[in-house]
């Protein structure tokens, strides 16, 4: 059986479609539709059901999958390892959310980078979560942090943290508000202050609001700025209230530059996963930074 057809076989079974497959493997699609069928024939037997949106495997395809994807990701290792070249350093790009990859995720890679002889080199991209997930089943990344779990078998989520919301605003606002008056009334009590948020549909507040007071926020942004640290920065000045996660703002809290505005039972909670194209785990530099990741993700918590 021909391997090249083989491996075109996994990418689609992995990828649901011939057109991401495709682009996974530096073909047109009609050549990978070629591919699938020669080996159809060859088997004598269907390996995907035509849908409108992409191909579902079938009970067959499933079983060829499971035997063969493992022994192609090792030899796709081997082929990409270098084996004449153990000298050059293997380039890991991770992409995910800008102010938790560069406060979090970063400083702990970069332990990895150094020259131990297990080293490797390392790029880094920010964007949202639909951005770094299509960037990640595009090949353009290795690794990618995202705080939405994708579908299907071509992308594997690993649980990698929990984030707690916090509501906070400068001191001076919690002042004229009264604390008191904050426990008795809850977000009516809120409705009056500026509100400082990433974007204008105020994804931050809005959760905040329906996990916490089963409600929408009354106000709209008075500032927005596209970084969360950006976010933090105007709520130290006075611009507002914010939610912001509790790791990004405990420094401002120890110190009372802002403070809690809400201490709820139960604070809201946004979980980031780990996420890889299947099979690629069989990839050393990406296996040892995956481990990393979550072995510093215990303290994170």
């Amino acid at each position: 059986m021909d391997l090249a057809l083989l491996r075109t076989f996994v990418t689609v079974h992995r990828a649901g479609s011939f057109t991401r497959a495709a682009a996974l493997l530096g073909l047109s699609q009609p050549a990978v539709t070629s591919q699938i069928r020669t080996l159809e024939r060859q088997l004598g037997k269907p390996l995907f059901l035509r849908q409108a949106r992409g191909v579902t495997p079938t009970t067959i395809g499933d079983e060829l999958a499971h035997k063969a994807a493992p022994h192609l990701d090792a030899l796709v290792e081997i082929a990409e390892s270098g084996l004449d070249d153990e000298s050059s350093l293997r380039t890991l790009h991770l992409a995910g959310p800008p102010e938790f990859t560069a406060e979090r995720a970063l400083p702990a890679l970069t332990e990895l980078t150094g020259d131990d002889g297990q080293g490797f080199a390392l790029r880094a991209s920010f964007g949202t979560a639909e951005e770094t997930l299509e960037g990640l089943a595009s090949g353009h990344h290795d690794l990618a942090i995202s705080t939405a779990r994708p579908r299907g078998a071509l992308l594997t989520a690993t649980p990698l943290c929990d984030e707690e919301h916090v509501l906070v605003a400068a001191p001076r606002w919690l002042e004229r508000i009264g604390a008191e008056a904050l426990r008795l009334k809850g977000a009516p009590a809120l409705e009056d202050l500026p509100v400082v948020e990433v974007h204008e549909s105020l994804p931050f507040v809005s959760r905040y609001w329906a996990s916490v007071f089963d409600s929408r926020p009354a106000a709209s942004g008075t500032v927005i700025v596209p970084d969360l640290r950006a976010v933090l920065a105007c709520a130290i000045a006075g611009a507002g209230l914010a939610v912001l996660p509790r790791y990004l703002c405990a420094p401002a809290l120890a110190d009372g530059t802002i403070a809690t505005l809400h201490d709820p039972p139960v604070p809201p909670l946004r979980t980031y996963f780990l996420v890889v194209r299947t099979g690629t785990l069989a990839m050393p530099h990406i296996a040892r930074a995956h481990e990393w990741l979550q072995r510093a993700a215990t303290a994170w918590c």
